[in-house]
């Protein structure tokens, strides 16, 4: 209740996630593009992959210069429940992926969330090791990469369906 005779004034601030196959492709001072490749370096693609399969996402995030250097952003990639993340960090092989090196990388076990800074005109590559395991259909949300502290920087893609068979030739 307003027991003043002044005018009050609202403001609503909705977010949330979109339902499956309803995102939308959106940038906002930050370029990003995913990309699948096999362990040799060739583009694949993931909708549908062979069992057993080791793949590699890569994610290309780019700053197009506008508003100087971005500190604390943060990529979010969740995989479907038929693909295996591979965390090199227990090996100590982390460098056969031939990246960038993250700030920090939090590695769980569906999704990996990457932290790094980002300098004007300057474009970093982050990749994550897969194995395609656990045959069916499953949906791949898309990737998204935010300022943790400034919601007008931003890059999301859209997600997919993706399929993991169990023998490409039946």
């Amino acid at each position: 209740m307003n027991d003043s005779k002044k005018t009050l004034f609202v403001r609503v601030i909705t977010q949330g996630t979109p339902a499956r196959g309803n995102e939308e492709e959106a940038s906002s001072n930050l370029d990003i593009s995913v990309s699948y490749m096999d362990m040799d370096g060739n583009a694949l693609d993931p909708t549908r992959l062979e069992q057993g399969t080791q793949f590699i996402a890569s994610v290309s995030v780019s700053n197009p210069g506008l508003r100087g250097a971005y500190q604390n952003l943060a990529i979010s990639q969740v995989f479907p429940s038929g693909w295996e993340i591979n965390n090199l960090r227990l090996d100590e092989a982390e460098s056969r992926l031939n990246g960038d090196k993250p700030t920090y990388q939090d590695i769980r076990d569906d999704r990996v969330y990457t932290y790094f800074d980002l300098k004007p005109n300057q474009r970093q590559t982050f990749r994550v090791l897969l194995t395609a395991t656990y045959g069916g259909t499953y949906y791949l949300p898309g990737v998204v990469c935010e300022a943790m502290y400034d919601k007008s920087i931003f890059a999301r893609t859209k997600g997919k369906e993706v399929e993991v068979a169990r023998d490409l030739n039946p």
